[in-house]
């Protein structure tokens, strides 16, 4: 890999002082930092093309991506009947947004590739957000292009196909929630493009419009400036609609915290002046998940219930503090919650199987609903796609598992689970020779580890499968049982996937995830370390095949995994990680995540940050594992200089020693942080990590001509 210039870059931190080599390679309107990102993402293409089993491999990823007929994904329905979902034909590289009435309606297309790159110049793009007026006329969506989350929201008639009103920009953190009578509705919108871009995510505000109306008609419903509420710059209003027509309730998400402070209002807005709000919950009340039902306000909280309890009282009288409990504590732990007309429905964990429960609005026990598969399934999607609606009895959701690809399912209000028959069967969707198997690892001090191995029956435990570890571990987020089609191509190499939950994930609730963020935040890696070294003890793998990846804030979980235990892994995957987390609150999403990983601007969190930051730990004269990382150059999440800075460093660690390890930085273009790439892009990044990662493990027919580094 070519080396850029390194330069004696130091900052000093509370006595500390900082090296950063590299910091050159953030100004990317540099033309020494294109060209160099050039050179070093041209040189990784060249050597993943040059493994001959590379393209075999790419085959393979895409029959199964396009195996079954039609994939169909985030479906949403009315009150009306209508249907508006995602589709994707076996032979197409980008979801359509398409209509139908009911499960037997005809199906018609709404909204499809070439006319989302109409709306951006032609670029290929995705829709990031969309829903649709309870009268089922209006469709509103969010789309932007190159994996670039720029949201711009439009708005379509669903009878004439024509659009309405004007396109509204700066809807990052858009969906479009409607009115009871369809006639508006409430959207973030961002602060015009402040100089700073360490302000572009602050400031942004609530705004109410009409269905088919223009910007100039846009009356501000809650954000910074209000008299009657005070709203934090760092706060992202949302407001919604309560499907009875009586409230909207105001929450706002201090950003990436999990506990949310909620308000309420009288949904007929005065003719003049502001919302009338008043205040439900602070996040002191741990306050995480709420709902309304039945002229109820259901939170699950997670005060006095590390695993969660659910509160819930007549919205006008409620209080966090006084709430009865309607569902109690237990050694479950209580996932997300959604309203039906006819119940509260949640999610109820026990492992990495999740059980679906309801209770009846009214009601004072709640009862398990019995589902055909024990795996995972979502009562809430990307984009605003809820399984549940207030006018609605019952849910549609998808359901799955390990080895079972997902069903769209609807639950009727008497509990009964039926097959919607909207995802058609595909060839790959339940392979008869893959099971799982679930462990528990005993990490560094005592605490276990779920482990979830995927493998095929009969698997040796001889220590010589191609074995990747993957796991994230924050935001407590839990690594789900969910299907994924590409794992099949990994296992017909032999090979074995293990997923595991570390401290940060929510797997066992809140003192779980606690207990993997800021200053215990190396919980998370040496979580992944154990379970590495389970898999080696038991056979599974050894060191020279056994792979460690990371995605996103994932990539301090596994780039800590690889710099602080280097002789356990053959290879590491770094897939648009965070990776300098000294300086990562300086980019445009830096702000919105100190609550979960601390402030450089304080010596507590400084020291923490300094401790999880991969980048800052990559030592010369350490013989490291082969690193592949991978970024688009558009991600809005995680900037792309996390990647190259830490690929540059790696590289020179490589460079010094006689026996160092290839180091590649792949870099794409026109994407971002996954959200919204194509078929044909995941097809191609998944080919191109598996095949770098069997040529490190010396597995047969994937060992270049010539090595490179």
């Amino acid at each position: 890999m070519p080396l850029p210039v390194a330069s004696s870059v130091a900052d000093s931190y509370f006595g500390t002082s900082v090296d950063d080599p590299y910091r050159a390679l953030e100004d990317l309107g540099s033309r020494a930092t294109q060209d160099w990102m050039r050179l070093a993402a041209a040189h990784a293409q060249a050597t993943l093309a040059r493994i001959p089993g590379r393209q075999a491999l790419r085959q393979r990823l895409a029959a199964l991506s396009a195996g079954a007929p039609v994939t169909v994904e985030r479906v949403l329905r009315t009150p009306s009947g209508l249907l508006v979902y995602e589709r994707r034909r076996a032979g197409e590289n980008q979801f359509a947004l398409v209509a139908r009435q009911g499960f037997e309606g005809a199906e018609r297309v709404l909204v499809d590739a070439p006319a989302l790159a109409a709306l951006h110049g032609g670029r290929a793009s995705a829709v990031n957000f969309f829903s649709v007026s309870p009268d089922g006329h209006t469709l509103a969506f969010g789309s932007s292009p190159g994996g670039s989350e720029e949201s711009v929201l439009h708005r379509i008639d669903l009878a004439s196909g024509r659009p309405l009103g004007e396109p509204i920009t700066r809807a990052n953190y858009g969906v479009a929630r409607w009115t009871a009578d369809g006639r508006g509705f409430a959207v973030n919108r961002l602060q015009p493009d402040p100089a700073d871009q360490r302000e572009k995510y602050r400031g942004s505000s609530a705004w109410l419009l009409p269905a088919d109306g223009r910007w100039a008609q846009a009356r501000l419903l809650l954000g910074p400036g209000m008299r009657s509420v005070a709203v934090s710059p760092s706060e992202a209003p949302q407001v919604l609609f309560t499907a009875d027509g009586r409230w909207m309730i105001g929450f706002l998400e201090d950003g990436v915290r999990n506990e949310t402070r909620v308000l309420f209002a009288p949904a007929a807005l005065p003719q003049q002046g502001e919302p009338e709000w008043r205040l439900l919950a602070r996040p002191e009340d741990g306050v995480v998940d709420f709902a309304y039902g039945g002229g109820i306000f259901y939170a699950r909280t997670h005060v006095g219930a590390p695993r969660f309890r659910i509160v819930g009282a007549p919205i006008e009288s409620f209080a966090p503090a006084t709430a009865p409990t309607r569902v109690p504590a237990s050694d479950r732990v209580l996932g997300m919650l959604v309203a039906a007309r006819d119940a509260l429905y949640f999610q109820a964990r026990e492992g990495n199987a999740l059980q679906l429960w309801k209770l009846a609005h009214g009601a004072s026990v709640a009862e398990r609903v019995a589902l055909p598969l024990q795996g995972h399934f979502a009562l809430r999607q990307r984009g605003g796609v809820w399984a549940a609606h207030g006018a609605i009895d019952g849910l549609l959701m998808p359901l799955e598992d390990w080895t079972h690809a997902p069903r769209w399912v609807q639950v009727n209000a008497a509990g009964q689970v039926r097959d919607t028959g909207l995802q058609p069967p595909g060839p790959f969707d339940t392979p008869a020779d893959v099971q799982t198997t679930e462990v528990l690892v005993p990490s560094h001090d005592g605490a276990t580890v779920p482990l979830s191995i995927v493998h095929r029956r009969g698997q040796p435990l001889d220590g010589r499968a191609p074995t990747l570890l993957q796991g994230y571990g924050a935001y407590g987020i839990t690594w789900e049982a969910r299907f994924d089609a590409a794992r099949l191509a990994w296992l017909e190499q032999g090979g074995v996937i293990a997923m595991a939950n570390p401290r940060g994930s929510g797997v066992f609730g809140q003192a779980w995830y606690e207990a993997g963020r800021q200053a215990t935040k190396p919980n998370t890696w040496r979580d992944m370390v154990a379970c590495a070294e389970y898999l080696v003890a038991q056979g599974w793998a050894s060191p020279g095949t056994l792979a460690i990846e990371g995605t996103s804030a994932g990539g301090i979980t596994s780039g800590r995994a690889v710099t602080e235990r280097p002789d356990l892994f053959a290879a590491g995957v770094l897939r648009v990680g965070v990776l300098d987390m000294v300086r990562a609150e300086l980019e445009p999403n830096g702000p919105p995540n100190i609550p979960e990983f601390g402030s450089h601007a304080t010596e507590p969190g400084f020291r923490a940050l300094l401790a999880m930051s991969t980048y800052h730990h990559i030592t010369p004269g350490v013989r490291y594992p082969a690193v592949l990382l991978t970024h688009g150059v558009n991600d809005p999440r995680v900037a792309v200089w996390h990647s190259s800075k830490t690929a540059a460093r790696f590289a020179a660690a490589s460079a010094a020693r006689p026996d160092g390890r290839a180091v590649l930085l792949r870099l794409e273009m026109d994407a971002g942080h996954g959200v919204g790439s194509t078929r044909s892009q995941r097809d191609e990044e998944r080919a191109d990590i598996y095949a770098f990662l069997l040529w490190q493990m010396n597995a047969p027919g994937f060992r270049p001509p010539a090595e490179a580094r």
